[in-house]
Parts: structure tokens; C-alpha cells; sequence
């Protein structure tokens, strides 16, 4: 059999770039492998491969694109800045309105900045922690991805609340003895962690709504409250990475959902329509820590770039248009039924946690509630349901722990044929399921 196109580009690939890939998360070694489809363009909710495929993208390039591709205030917005200079190393008038934009929509960002990746702004609020507070500790959750940065990189350790131990080759244990992990969505476990590790924590870092081991809220509507409080008794500050979650749900953040505030935010993806993006603040007197005001140093050339802030001016405001994320959550609801209806007469088991137009489906007949929950999830199950989808034109993440992600470029037609793959798709399921 002759190789497709896009086996052919991806040979070529891997004779370039490491692994064939710019990101581990673009392999399908997690769904029993294959070769990974190369796209030639998209448009709205689609992509269209560089063998003239169509697929339905629920990727969204891992969250991004919540209005979808090339959606046409953001294309303006980028070909306007492509004409007047993408890059100035200059204070511009765009950042200013950018920001403004930001600290309207979320009012505790009393002082933000702008970085380029989710990753670098956690990085970054960590090192603000660290310098305002004089403290070295971290406390994470197990199972959440807050970027590649050292300390970010460190597993649970072997008990409940415990340090961590390194994740990846080339962290030292040094950095990894810096960071507590405890299960999300355990309260006693978090605060014997506090309890024992208080008074050393420079902050506590959170997903409020985690969707790095799929989507997985919190069982308890005070959590995140119970959360904030017990580490300001200990002087600890409290940040939320919210870089799937801003604006994904909500014009706002997932902290605005649930009525509470942490003392620095990490924002990412959405903010930026599709350009690389960052930015990261909160409490006014916690951010003048920051230089020149203060001294924990942070910098970046291409910080506040104005083709990211132009993108993201225009992603905002096209996010304010009524009824864009009633409609978003409304087909999620329609997928997710859909999802469970199919799966049931397939007679296969799954768990599907959704929040507005994001959701996860694990194979499993058990709640999923925490990390520990979602590696119990069948591994096997999900590649075969992952590559039965992919051969009849639907795309999603090449990972059980991963979202499925709406967009604003979808429609109820989507749904339809995504529904009618999905029935299939459960069939090859069962038949390659053990006996119940």
C-alpha cells in the first residue's frame, strides 16, 4: 500500500524534529501509536489534512480556539498588525487596551503583565510568590500540568501528602523537594499538608477547574473557598492557573464562577485567539514585587507583542457577543448525551464530566474525581474509540486525559454527523472490550 501524504510529511518529519513532533501531546504514543495526521488548513470547525481530509476539530489546539479557526475579527486583527509591524520592543498603545480589557472583565488583576505561554506566566507567579513571601515550598495537585518549568514537573510522591519526586529527567531533586502534591478534590489531605508544611509554603497552585487529567470541577461548591482560606492562615499565597479555564466557560474566569479570589492569576490560550500568549496578575502590592518596582525579575522581548495583543483584543471582544457561551454549552450537553446515549446501547461503560462546552469521556463506570481516578480510566478502550473517530472524520485529543473542547465555529449540523461517528465508533468499542 502506497504511504498517504501525510505519512509521507510526517516520515520527513522525523528526520528534522525530534520525534516528529513539537510537542509530546501531538504524538499518538498514548492511543497504542500510528502516525500523526498533518493539517494543511482549517476554517471555523474544521480541518482539513494535507490529503484533502475533513475532520471536526474538538482539539482546538488543546483550548485555544474557543471562537475556532481563523475567525474573521482575529484574521482582520492579524493582518493589520502584519502590516504595521508585529514586533516593537516599545511600550504600545495595544498592550494598554488589552489590559484594560482584561482588568475589566477580572477586577482582582488590580496589576497584570504580559508573557508568551501559559507555562512561562506559572513559572512566573510562582517566582513572585517565592520573592514576596521568602518562602520556598510549593504545594500542587497531583496530576495537574501547569507547564514544563522544573517544579512543575514533579509527581506525587508515594503517600497522600508528601514531596514529590522529579517527573522528567533533568529536574533535581533539590527543585523537587521544593513542592508538596496532594489529590484534588481532598480537603483533609490538603490541610494535614498545610498543617505540616504551612508556614514553608510560599503558595498554593491550583486549577480550579483542572483540565489537565480531563475536565474534573470540584465536588464541593466551597471548595476552592475552604482552599483560599486555609492558606492565608499560613501567610501562603494562593494561585490559579487558569489558562484552559479563562474565558472557556464564561466571559471571566472559572474563580468568578465559584465567587472566590486567589491572590495571582496565570492566564493563557484563549486570551490570545490563537496567537501565542501569556500574562499573569493579581493583588497590586503582591505584583509591585515585580521589577522594576520591586525585586523579583521577569522579562521577555516578546512580551505584549502587537500581533498577540491585536488577536487578543479581537478574541475578547468577539467573546462578548450574546449568547456565545450559553450556545457553546448547549452543544456540549447535546454531545454529552448523545456520547452516553450511544455508549449505553453499545453496552460500554463510561464517565463523562462536562463543563459548559468542555467535557472528558472516560472509559470507566466510576466517578472520576481526581488524578488516581482518571489513571484508572481503560487506557486501551480510549485509543480504540480515539482512532475509530479519527478514520470517520472526527478529531480529538490523542490522550484519555484530555478535553474535548467546543468552540464558538461549531454547530448543531457538527453535532449531528460528530453523533452518528460517535454510534459507530462505540460498537468497535465493545467488540474490542473484555466480557462483562
Amino acid at each position: 500500500m502506497q504511504p498517504t501524504v501525510s505519512e509521507r510529511w510526517f516520515a520527513r518529519a522525523e528526520q528534522v524534529i525530534l520525534g516528529g513532533v513539537n510537542s509530546p501531546s501531538r504524538s499518538f504514543a498514548a492511543v497504542g501509536g500510528g502516525t500523526p495526521v498533518v493539517m494543511a488548513k482549517a476554517a471555523g470547525s474544521r480541518f482539513i489534512d494535507v490529503d484533502g481530509k475533513e475532520y471536526i476539530d474538538y482539539l482546538a489546539a488543546f483550548g485555544p480556539l474557543v471562537l475556532g479557526h481563523a475567525h474573521p475579527s482575529v484574521t482582520a486583527a492579524i493582518q493589520a498588525a502584519a502590516a504595521e509591524g508585529v514586533l516593537y520592543g516599545t511600550p504600545t498603545v495595544w498592550e494598554v487596551e488589552f489590559a484594560e480589557a482584561l482588568q475589566q472583565a477580572i477586577p482582582a488583576l488590580e496589576r497584570l503583565r504580559f508573557v508568551n505561554s501559559g507555562t512561562e506566566a506559572v513559572m512566573t507567579t510562582v517566582r513572585v510568590a517565592r520573592g514576596v513571601t521568602g518562602r520556598h515550598k510549593l504545594l500542587k495537585f497531583a496530576g495537574c500540568y501547569h507547564g514544563h518549568s522544573d517544579a512543575m514537573l514533579v509527581a506525587a510522591g508515594s503517600g497522600p501528602s508528601s514531596l514529590g519526586v522529579p517527573d522528567s529527567a533533568g529536574v533535581t531533586p533539590a527543585v523537587a523537594g521544593e513542592v508538596i502534591t496532594v489529590p484534588f478534590n481532598d480537603l483533609q489531605a490538603y490541610a494535614d499538608a498545610l498543617q505540616r508544611y504551612g508556614h514553608e509554603l510560599a503558595a498554593v497552585l491550583v486549577e480550579p477547574i483542572v483540565g489537565n487529567f480531563g475536565i474534573v470541577p470540584p465536588r464541593d461548591p466551597h471548595y476552592l473557598r475552604e482552599l483560599i482560606d486555609l492558606a492565608h492562615r499560613y501567610g501562603t499565597l494562593v494561585i490559579f492557573d487558569e489558562v484552559i479555564t479563562a474565558f472557556r466557560f464564561h466571559y471571566g474566569t472559572a474563580a468568578q464562577l465559584y465567587q472566590v479570589e486567589p491572590d495571582l492569576y496565570a492566564l493563557g490560550k484563549a486570551i490570545g485567539g490563537g496567537l501565542p500568549i501569556g500574562a499573569y496578575g493579581g493583588r497590586r502590592d503582591v505584583m509591585e514585587a515585580v521589577a522594576p518596582l520591586g525585586p523579583v525579575y521577569q522579562a521577555g522581548t516578546m512580551a505584549g507583542n502587537p500581533l498577540s495583543m491585536r488577536a487578543g483584543l479581537a478574541c475578547l471582544k468577539a467573546l462578548r457577543e450574546p449568547g456565545v457561551y450559553e450556545r457553546m454549552a448547549r452543544l456540549g450537553e447535546r454531545l454529552t448525551a448523545g456520547i452516553q446515549a450511544a455508549a449505553a446501547e453499545a453496552g460500554v461503560a463510561v464517565t463523562i464530566n462536562r463543563v459548559g462546552g468542555a467535557f472528558t469521556v472516560y472509559f470507566t463506570q466510576h466517578p472520576v474525581s481526581n488524578y488516581a481516578d482518571a489513571q484508572a480510566t481503560d487506557s486501551r478502550l480510549f485509543a480504540v474509540f480515539f482512532h475509530a473517530l479519527l478514520r470517520r472524520g472526527v478529531y480529538i485529543a490523542p490522550s484519555k486525559y484530555e478535553a474535548w473542547f467546543v468552540s464558538a465555529a461549531h454547530s448543531d449540523a457538527d453535532v449531528d454527523v460528530t453523533l452518528a461517528a460517535v454510534a459507530a465508533s462505540m460498537q468497535e468499542v465493545a467488540a474490542a472490550a473484555p466480557p462483562r
